[in-house]
């Protein structure tokens, strides 16, 4: 969630993704995996995102990057990074990403996001 929050904020305001994680790592007090592991993602996802935008783009070919909400949008990059890198098993990954699509997406983004990372996975 920590990562989301941080590449939304960057996406939507157009704002360097490492600085608004800091940003908010600074607010709470995060144990240190857990800050870890959000700066491994938001990173990596910012070093990898042209590839995963194109991902999503052959995966969902009729709904573009660019067309989707940020919040979608973002929830795919983690999970699809997580899925690339195979260090989270797939049922895993999908799992928390529906889960963050059913929290903080519209009423259909948990389905919209279940089916891409389907797919995803099938292939």
């Amino acid at each position: 969630m920590l990562a989301l929050q941080a590449l939304y904020e960057a996406d939507v305001a157009r704002r360097a993704a490492d600085a608004v994680l800091q940003r908010h790592l600074a607010e709470l007090d995060h144990p240190a995996p857990l800050r870890q592991y959000a700066a491994e993602l938001v990173n990596g996802i910012m070093q990898e995102r042209e590839a995963l935008d194109q991902l999503i783009g052959a995966l969902a070919p009729e709904f573009p990057p660019e067309h989707l909400s940020p919040i979608d949008r973002n929830i795919l990059r983690i999970a699809l990074y997580e899925m690339r890198r195979g260090e989270v098993p797939l049922k895993v990954a999908i799992s928390e990403a529906v889960n963050l699509a059913k929290a903080f997406g519209s009423e259909s983004s948990f389905r919209f996001v279940n089916g891409v990372l389907g797919a995803a996975a099938r292939q």
